[in-house]
C-alpha cells in the first residue's frame, strides 16, 4: 500500500507516491529542515507555529542525530512554539502566534526572527503572513511556510532560502572575487560546518572570498551580502537550485553547480579549475596552488599507503547516504584508492527529473573498470537487504548500517551520512586535499582488533 501526498504551490500541484510505512527515513519533514537552517544561522530565533511535539522530534531527530550536536543556544527545549492543539484546530491560532511573536522579541535577543509553520496552520487556514507583517517596524521577522505534507528537510532548507530572498535582499554593488555557497543542509549534511569551513579555506588559496551564511557570526550580514556575490556555487545536484534560479532571476548572479564534494587532491583541483575558470582567476595562479597542494597531499598519503593496499587493496565497497555524499565518496574511493564500487544508495529523495543526473554521476567518469548498481531508497530495511545481498569490504554510511556491517558483511563501516550516533562531529570534514586522508585516518579505528 501507499500514501499519496499533493504537494506544491497553488497553480503546480504534484502527487507523489510514498510508503505507507518507512523503516527510520533518512530524513525529517519540510519544517525540519527550515527549522535546522534557522539554528545554524548565528542570530537567528526560530519561532515554530506547530504542536510542540513537531519541535521536540525535529529537535532530537535534526540535531542530535547529526553527530550528536544540540540546538545550540534556540534550540531543543529553548525554541519559541505556538503549542497548537485541538482548540486551535477549531478556532485558529493566529492569536497565539501573535503573542508568541511578541513574547519572543521581548525576551530572547536576536538579528532576526523566523516563523515556521507547520501542517496545522497550513490546514485550518491561518493567515500567519498578516500576524508576521504586524511587527515589520519591531524586528526583522520572516515566515517560512512549511507544513511536513509538502515534503522533506532538503524542501525546507530551499523554501527557508526562498523566504530570506522574498524578505531580506536588496541588490549591492557586485565584489568580484566574492562567492555564495549553497546546497549544504545544515544537520542533514552531518558536516556541514566542516565543509563550509574547508570550502571557505579552498577557495582563499586563489584568492576568493566566501559567503557562507551558516558559519558566519554576522549572519544576518552575510545573508544581506548575497546579492553582492559575482558567483553563486551550489553543491548538489538537486538541492537548492531553485534558490539560486531565483538569485539568478532577481539579481543577475550566475551559478554553477557542482555535484559533488570535493575530497581528495583530484577532485580538489578540478573543483579549483572550475571556478577559477568561472571567474577568470589567473590560470598560472590556480595551476601553481595545485601543484604545491598535490605535492603536499601526495607526500603525506604515501605514509599510510602500504597499510591501506595491504589491508584493503581494490576493496569492494558500498556508499549509502544523501545525493551529494554518494557522489563524493563514490569519486573518491573509485578514482583516488582505487577502490571497486558495488553499490551507490541514493537516501534523499530526490524529485524524479534529478534521478537521471544523479546515476550518471555515479555511473560515469570513474577511472575504475566498475560502475555500481545505484538505488534510490529511504527505507532501512531494504536498504540493509540491498547490503547483504553484495560481498562488501567497506561500507561507508550512516551509523544505522553499523551493525549490518560487521555482522552480514563483515566489512569496515565509517559513519559518513545522516543519521550518525556513534560518533561526535563538529568540525569534522573531508573536504579538501587532505580530507581524504582525514576520512582513513577515521575509517583504522575499525582494524583495531581486541586487546
Amino acid at each position: 500500500m501507499s500514501l499519496t501526498l499533493i504537494t506544491g504551490d497553488e497553480g503546480s500541484i504534484e502527487a507523489r507516491n510514498y510508503p505507507e510505512v518507512a523503516e527510520s527515513p533518512r530524513f525529517t519533514c519540510a519544517l525540519g529542515g527550515a527549522y535546522a537552517s534557522t539554528l545554524a544561522t548565528y542570530g537567528a530565533v526560530p519561532l515554530l507555529h506547530s504542536g510542540s511535539g513537531c519541535g521536540m522530534a525535529n529537535a532530537q531527530g535534526m540535531t542530535y542525530a547529526s553527530g550528536l550536536n544540540s540546538g545550540g543556544p534556540s534550540g531543543t527545549t529553548v525554541t519559541p512554539c505556538s503549542g497548537l492543539i485541538e482548540e486551535h484546530v477549531v478556532f485558529g491560532g493566529e492569536d497565539k502566534l501573535r503573542r508568541l511573536i511578541e513574547t519572543t522579541i521581548s525576551v530572547l535577543k536576536g538579528d532576526l526572527y523566523v516563523v515556521i509553520s507547520g501542517c496545522v496552520p497550513a490546514l485550518i487556514g491561518d493567515d500567519v503572513d498578516s500576524v508576521v507583517n504586524e511587527f515589520k517596524d519591531k524586528a526583522k521577522v520572516i515566515h517560512v511556510k512549511t507544513s511536513g505534507f509538502i515534503g522533506n528537510a532538503y524542501l525546507g532548507y530551499n523554501l527557508y532560502l526562498e523566504a530570506i530572498i522574498e524578505a531580506l535582499l536588496e541588490p549591492k554593488p557586485v565584489e568580484k572575487k566574492l562567492v555564495n555557497i549553497f546546497g549544504l543542509v545544515p544537520n542533514q549534511n552531518v558536516f556541514w560546518k566542516g565543509d563550509l569551513i574547508n570550502l571557505r579555506e579552498l577557495l582563499a588559496k586563489i584568492g576568493l572570498k566566501t559567503n557562507t551564511i551558516f558559519t558566519d557570526f554576522d549572519s544576518l550580514g552575510a545573508i544581506e551580502r548575497i546579492p553582492a556575490a559575482a558567483l553563486n556555487l551550489v553543491f548538489s545536484p538537486w538541492v537548492g537550485h531553485e534558490a539560486v534560479k531565483k538569485l539568478q532571476d532577481r539579481f543577475g548572479t550566475p551559478y554553477e553547480a557542482i555535484n559533488f564534494l570535493p575530497v581528495g587532491p583530484k577532485a580538489s583541483s578540478d573543483f579549483l579549475r572550475t571556478v577559477g575558470r568561472r571567474l577568470k582567476v589567473s590560470q598560472k595562479k590556480v595551476e601553481e596552488v595545485i601543484a604545491r597542494e598535490e605535492k603536499a597531499a601526495y607526500r603525506f598519503t604515501e605514509y599510510m599507503a602500504e597499510m591501506f593496499m595491504v589491508a584493503m587493496p581494490h576493496a569492494y565497497y558500498a556508499v549509502v547516504g544523501d545525493s551529494l555524499t554518494v557522489s563524493s565518496f563514490i569519486r573518491y574511493g573509485t578514482n583516488e584508492l582505487g577502490w571497486n564500487p558495488k553499490l551507490a544508495i541514493v537516501t534523499d529523495d530526490p524529485p524524479d527529473e534529478a534521478r537521471p543526473t544523479i546515476e550518471a554521476l555515479l555511473t560515469q567518469g570513474l577511472e575504475g573498470i566498475f560502475t555500481p548498481r545505484v538505488l534510490f531508497d529511504y527505507d532501512s530495511h531494504r536498504i540493509r537487504q540491498a547490503l547483504k545481498q553484495q560481498p562488501l569490504q567497506v561500507i561507508l554510511a550512516s551509523s544505522l548500517e553499523k551493525y549490518i556491517a560487521k555482522s552480514e558483511n563483515e566489512a569496515h563501516h565509517l559513519s559518513v551520512s545522516y543519521p550518525i550516533y556513534d560518533r561526535l562531529v563538529v568540525e569534522r570534514s573531508y573536504v579538501g586535499y587532505r580530507g581524504g586522508m582525514r576520512m582513513l585516518e577515521d575509517m583504522s579505528h575499525s582494524f583495531a582488533g581486541p586487546t
